[in-house]
């Protein structure tokens, strides 16, 4: 019986402990969204509507030029490079796509309407689809092309996507953060699984030609 009740004791203490937790996580949410979207300069408004508009083009017509690039100067490596970039697009939108279907979680002027919605939004919040978007080709150009002039204007665009959809007001930044980890994780995935796809190919031509 006292075994029981120490037990019963520990769960309701570890209840406790995720609840606070939780609830402590939710207020830093909002309170640090309040922090960027409430008192905002309204007058930057137009400049991150831009930037948040520039998630979707920029992230399809990336792999589409490079690829041009590689048809018109007949080099199969970039043309790899553009299809590497590709499929972490489509690789990043399913992921996301699944979550917010699967979190269904209200945006945050829905729920505070102190939170001024500055631009339009559809579907649910977590995920933010165009900081995974935006981190996501970020990444995969960062990985295709590692040098420094690539990488640092790479993320610090993706970083101000990411920072627009606060200053906007319709993503908490656990929305932005989970958004920025999927978006990279997408990108290493797809890296190391066309890795993994190259070696087998390779093992596998080789076995054909020493039997040859």
């Amino acid at each position: 019986m006292k075994n029981k009740n120490t037990v019963f004791t520990k769960v309701n203490l570890i209840v406790l402990l995720f609840c606070m937790t939780f609830v402590n996580a939710q207020n830093m949410d909002i309170n640090m969204l309040r922090d960027i979207n409430v008192d905002r300069n309204k007058d930057l408004d137009p400049t991150f509507k831009l930037v948040t508009n520039s998630a979707v083009p920029f992230s399809v017509a990336t792999p589409i030029i490079i690829y041009s690039v590689g048809l018109i100067k007949k080099d199969s490596s970039i043309k790899k490079q553009a299809i590497f970039i590709g499929e972490t697009f489509l690789v990043n939108a399913f992921i996301t796509t699944a979550l917010k279907h699967t979190m269904k979680r209200d945006r945050p002027f829905e729920t505070y309407p102190d939170i001024d919605q500055a631009t339009s939004a559809v579907e649910s919040s977590f995920p933010s689809g165009h900081t995974s978007l935006a981190f996501a080709t970020a990444t995969s150009l960062s990985i295709a092309y590692p040098k420094w002039y690539v990488i640092a204007p790479s993320f610090v665009w993706a970083g101000a996507v990411g920072y627009s959809r606060m200053h906007l007001g319709v993503h908490y930044s656990s929305d932005v953060f989970a958004g920025a980890i999927i978006g990279s994780g997408s990108a290493y995935l797809s890296h190391k699984v066309n890795k993994w796809i190259n070696k087998k190919r390779s093992k596998k031509g080789q076995v054909a030609h020493e039997t040859m």
